[in-house]
């Protein structure tokens, strides 16, 4: 019983100190996020709306230093209290303590994989921009091959109109079955719908080298949906998606290491929210009543979480390129972490 009580109490500090740091840093990112956009907003309420959706979109990214500085503000606050003075006198040693801290760490990890990243992906989507597409030579490149021809569209920039897409600066060549260009159409703005490619008054040259000033229209089997499915980027698909969607592109030879490196980042995100916490234990270990030196370990936390985080994306950018596996590349950080901070939480518990 008594055990009981000290894991919920423990619990809540620990909730309490990374909601605290949450709270901190979503605040100055939102009210940051919030100036930047407002000029390029027709309204406050669109500004809002745009700053919450970037919010939500980087909260992933700094989640794991929030937990390392959630955990050390939990047990800093401990020990100022001096009731983690009274924790060890019930017998309780580190790894009793840091129990709730790392069942809560998985918890919030847990979270974020299965709610916050498909609300994101959710939020995100309403407004697809080129910023969230795979480019080729910082341009849009569609390509369709039927029994009629081809049709290759090139693209500066696009964005979302409610179901279509608008293709902005684009240039569209048409080229019969045996790859003979016979149009080649310029155009300011094409939109593309569930019925086809449509431009207005583009300038269109055929096979002849003649130019006229037309409206035009193509049936296509390229849909808005399935643009948005084959060249979205990794972070731009749900958890719950992706592994329907590797095995959709697996199938047809399309190359899925990013998206395989993004699934395992989301099925092992609270693996990674376990070892942020475990470093910040290991961290917080003092025995000293008032912990003066907490100003000096926090910061010097800080700067090997950043250190870190480059380590992180250093083995993901490994995976995606081929280099290690994506299970590997993913896995490995987390638990090279939980064993370097174990092994020095077992040394200091053994002084």
């Amino acid at each position: 019983m008594k055990n009981k009580i000290l894991f919920r109490f423990l619990l809540r500090r620990f909730f309490s100190g990374c909601a605290l740091v949450l709270l901190i840093v979503c605040g100055i990112i939102f009210a940051v996020t919030f100036v930047e956009r407002l000029p390029s907003n027709p309204t406050m309420i669109a500004a809002l709306n745009d700053a919450w959706t970037r919010l939500i979109e980087y909260i992933p990214l700094f989640l794991p230093l929030a937990i390392f500085m959630g955990t050390l503000v939990a047990s800093y606050n401990l020990t100022r209290s001096s009731e983690s003075v009274i924790i060890s006198g019930a017998g309780l040693s580190p790894f009793q303590i840091a129990r709730p801290f790392l069942i809560g760490a998985f918890i919030i990890g847990a979270l974020a994989t299965t709610v916050l990243n498909p609300y994101a992906v959710q939020l995100s989507s309403k407004n697809i921009t080129e910023t969230k597409l795979k480019l080729v030579d910082n341009k849009i490149w569609l390509r369709e091959a039927s029994d009629t021809g081809f049709v290759t569209l090139v693209a500066k920039s696009m964005h979302q109109n409610n179901q279509d897409l608008i293709f902005n600066d684009s240039v569209i060549y048409v080229q019969s079955p045996d790859f003979k260009l016979t149009d080649r159409i310029d155009a300011a703005s094409v939109r593309l719908s569930e019925n086809g490619l449509d431009t207005e008054s583009a300038h269109i040259f055929d096979k002849d080298g003649k130019i006229k000033d037309t409206n035009w229209h193509r049936d296509t089997l390229i849909k808005p949906q399935t643009v948005l499915e084959r060249y979205l980027q990794p972070n731009q698909i749900s958890f719950w998606k992706l592994p329907g969607f590797i095995k959709q592109m697996a199938k047809i030879g399309v190359t899925v290491r990013g998206h395989l490196v993004q699934f395992w980042t989301l099925l092992f995100l609270p693996l990674t929210m376990i070892a942020m916490a475990t470093l910040g234990v290991a961290f917080s270990q003092t025995k000293q009543r008032r912990n003066h030196s907490f100003g000096t370990k926090f910061a010097l936390g800080i700067l090997t979480c950043f250190v870190l985080y480059f380590v992180t994306n250093l083995f993901s950018s490994l995976g995606a390129n081929g280099t290690l596996p994506p299970l590997l590349a993913i896995i490995a950080p987390p638990l090279i972490i939980i064993a370097a901070s174990g092994v020095f939480i077992s040394g200091f518990d053994s002084i």
